[in-house]
C-alpha cells in the first residue's frame, strides 16, 4: 500500500479561501451539502469549524484503543448557510448591493472569527489553518465504523465512506477527533473528503492544492525518497502531523508558522517569539521545537546568500514541484 499525502506550509497561506472555495464548488453541491466545508480555512487560535472541535473527543488513547466518548456535532455547529439577495440584485435590477437577506447568529459562521488575533498590541498575532481529512493511517472513523462502510484504499491510502453500505449510525462522526465527517440530513449518510482520488488517478493534483495561489500546499506519497513529502516530513523533519496526540496518524502536514518576534518596551525586536511556542506545542507535539530550529537556520543562510535546499523547496518558484504524482493504478 503506498500513502498519498499533503504538506501544508503555514508561512505561506493568506487566508483567501480559495481552496475552500475550489472543494466546495467541485464536491458539495448536493442536497444536504450545504453546511459541508471538506476543507476549510481557519484562524488560529480559535474555535475553529466546526466550533470547538479540538474538545470533541474521538481518536485513540495512549494505548491504542479507540476513544468512544466522542461528542457528536450537530449541524449548528457547523453553521447555517447565509442566503443572500442574489434574485433582488442580479435579476431584478434593483440597484442595491449583495447582502445577508437576514442575519447570521453571532459566533455560527465556518469563518466568524477569521482574522481574529490573540495576545495584546502591538505583540498580537494569528495564523491560518487550512483543514481537511487527514486520511489517517490509523482512521478512528474506519475503525469506528460498524458496518465497515469505511475503507483505505490499498492504491493510495484515500479513506472513503461506501455510500451503499453507510446507514447513518454516526459512529464515525463521533470517532472522528478532527471532525471532518460530515452528516448528510438529506440522504442519512455520513460524507467526507475524498482527497480528489479521480483526479489523483489522472495524475492530477487535488483542486485544493492545485487551485491555492499561494503555493502552499505539496502533494505526493509517503514512500517516495524522491519527492517532496518524504523530504519535508522525513529528512528535514519540518512537516508535522496536527495533534499527534489523537493517536490517528494523520497524513496531512504542517509546516509550523514562523511570525516576526515581540516587540521590547523600547519597540525593538525581542528574542520572544511572536507566536507562543507552547501554543504551537499543543498542535504540533513537542518536534515542534526542533523543527522551528532547522526553519530558522536554513532561513537564515539564504538570508545571508548561502545555499538552502529546504528553503529552495518551500519556496517553490516552479509550481510543478509542488506535486509529484505518479498515475495510481486501478486493478
Amino acid at each position: 500500500m503506498g500513502q498519498v499525502a499533503m504538506v501544508i506550509d503555514l508561512n505561506k497561506c493568506i487566508g483567501c479561501q480559495t481552496c475552500t472555495t475550489a472543494c466546495k464548488s467541485l464536491w458539495t453541491d448536493e442536497p444536504g451539502q450545504e453546511h459541508m466545508l471538506w476543507n476549510n480555512v481557519e484562524t488560529k487560535p480559535g474555535p475553529g469549524y466546526p466550533r470547538y472541535w479540538e474538545d470533541g473527543g474521538g481518536g485513540f488513547d495512549d494505548q491504542g484503543n479507540l476513544n468512544r466518548d466522542g461528542l457528536l456535532p450537530t449541524k449548528e455547529d457547523h453553521g447555517e448557510e447565509v442566503p443572500l439577495n442574489h434574485d433582488e440584485v442580479y435579476f431584478k435590477g434593483v440597484e442595491v448591493r449583495l447582502q445577508q437577506e437576514t442575519p447570521m447568529e453571532k459566533g455560527k459562521g465556518s469563518n466568524w472569527d477569521e482574522d481574529t488575533s490573540s495576545g495584546d498590541y502591538p505583540n498580537n498575532y494569528h495564523f491560518y489553518l487550512p483543514r481537511m481529512c487527514n486520511h489517517c493511517t490509523k482512521p478512528a472513523c474506519l475503525e469506528a465504523c460498524p458496518v465497515r462502510a469505511i475503507y483505505k484504499r490499498e492504491e493510495d491510502g484515500v479513506v472513503l465512506i461506501d455510500q451503499d453500505k453507510c446507514q447513518g449510525i454516526r459512529e464515525c462522526n463521533k470517532a472522528c477527533p478532527y471532525d471532518k465527517i460530515y452528516f448528510n440530513y438529506v440522504t442519512g449518510k455520513s460524507q467526507k473528503c475524498i482527497f480528489c482520488f479521480p483526479r489523483l488517478e489522472e495524475g492530477v493534483a487535488p483542486a485544493c492544492a492545485r487551485q491555492c495561489p499561494g503555493r502552499l500546499r505539496f502533494v505526493g506519497f509517503l514512500e517516495d525518497e524522491d519527492g517532496p513529502i518524504n523530504e519535508l516530513v522525513y529528512q528535514w523533519k519540518v512537516a508535522l502531523p496536527l495533534h499527534p496526540e489523537y493517536g490517528t496518524d494523520p497524513n496531512v502536514f504542517y509546516v509550523p508558522p514562523m511570525l516576526p518576534p515581540n516587540f521590547d518596551e523600547n519597540g525593538e525586536f525581542s528574542d520572544d517569539p511572536r507566536v507562543p511556542t507552547e501554543y504551537l506545542r499543543s498542535l504540533f507535539g513537542e518536534t515542534v521545537d526542533e523543527a522551528l530550529i532547522t526553519l530558522q537556520y536554513e532561513m537564515e543562510r539564504k538570508q545571508e546568500g548561502k545555499e538552502s535546499r529546504l528553503m529552495d523547496l518551500l519556496i517553490a518558484k516552479e509550481w510543478k514541484s509542488l506535486f509529484k504524482i505518479p498515475d495510481v493504478k486501478i486493478y
